[in-house]
């Protein structure tokens, strides 16, 4: 790409990067994939990097629990995440570490040995790296220090991440990976909030309908605080919820068609909450909060 001004020739014309980084293939579908549709539509640059292979997740479909989906789990994720891909148009990339599973059991066991929960953080933050300094992300989104919810490979996440914006501008950190990059915001996906799933609760039982989220609201703990009060940015997308929902389902082995994933129509849905959620911690940009758009201070900064 031609540079004019320090700017590529992309840049010139408006074109921005954003990149998602996730633990599993199927997280970008299920947390901020309406975000990333909105923006590829918009003419950016969308990346996904997905840390595992997922080879360790359950299949939670029961039309696809059989021998034969369990004999070849690792290659059916990767098709599933090749079409959620092409779906939400963005571009992907595997990290290549191995899924560390969810443990189970008082005391907790072991993750396995060499799985991405156990390697040292420098390895796949090196990979990362090497990633965010070929696709010079403006914009980087991830997980919370809790990752979301406390998965090993969520947190793990989260830890790489943000060693990786911190050290892909620093040219004395990981030489041979590529020019230094300078990611100019950061932030975290704030995708399941007290306050959206009693919006669509209420919502749904106005309407006359069957709500899920009766059993999972009675056992919040009414003492916690709920992750709204963290949020800074809410992006409007609602436009893009089927294809958001399209992306989900091709994942399968993980996401039944017939789950609460989908008990909330979709009309409905635009009308009570039509903006996905973030929160943002980094950023070397001028801007005012709240913000509806994670670009907010790099188009001006970068674009003209």
């Amino acid at each position: 790409m031609s540079v004019t001004d320090g700017r590529t020739a992309t840049e010139a014309e408006g074109r921005l990067r954003l990149m998602a980084v996730h633990a599993h293939p199927d997280d970008e579908s299920s947390k901020g994939a309406a975000t990333m549709a909105r923006y590829v539509a918009e003419g950016h640059e969308v990346m996904v990097v997905t840390c595992t292979g997922g080879e360790a997740g359950s299949v939670l479909n029961p039309a696809m629990d059989r021998p034969e989906v369990h004999a070849n789990m690792t290659e059916l994720r990767r098709e599933e995440m090749a079409r959620a891909a092409k779906i939400l148009g963005v571009k992907h990339h595997w990290l290549g570490f191995i899924d560390s599973g969810l443990p189970e059991g008082e005391p907790l066991p072991p993750l396995p040995e060499g799985s991405f929960g156990t390697v040292p953080l420098e390895e796949p933050t090196e990979a990362l790296v090497r990633v965010m300094r070929e696709f010079r992300p403006h914009v980087v989104i991830t997980y919370d220090e809790n990752g979301g919810y406390p998965h090993p490979d969520h947190i793990r996440c989260h830890e790489v991440s943000v060693a990786a914006y911190d050290a892909a501008p620093d040219p004395e950190r990981f030489p041979g990976t590529g020019e230094p990059w300078q990611p100019l915001k950061l932030y975290y996906s704030h995708g399941f909030s007290r306050a959206k799933m009693t919006a669509f609760h209420e919502a749904l039982l106005e309407a006359g309908l069957d709500s899920p989220y009766e059993e999972w609201l009675g056992r919040w703990d009414p003492d916690k605080a709920d992750v709204m009060e963290r949020v800074t940015t809410r992006v409007v997308c609602d436009d893009y919820f089927e294809v958001r929902d399209e992306a989900l389902k091709a994942h399968a082995t993980q996401i039944d068609p017939n789950s609460r994933w989908f008990a909330v129509p979709l009309e409905m849905q635009r009308r009570v909450w039509p903006t996905e959620e973030y929160e943002l911690v980094r950023s070397l940009v001028d801007t005012t909060l709240p913000e509806d758009d994670l670009f907010a201070g790099v188009r001006e900064k970068v674009t003209t």
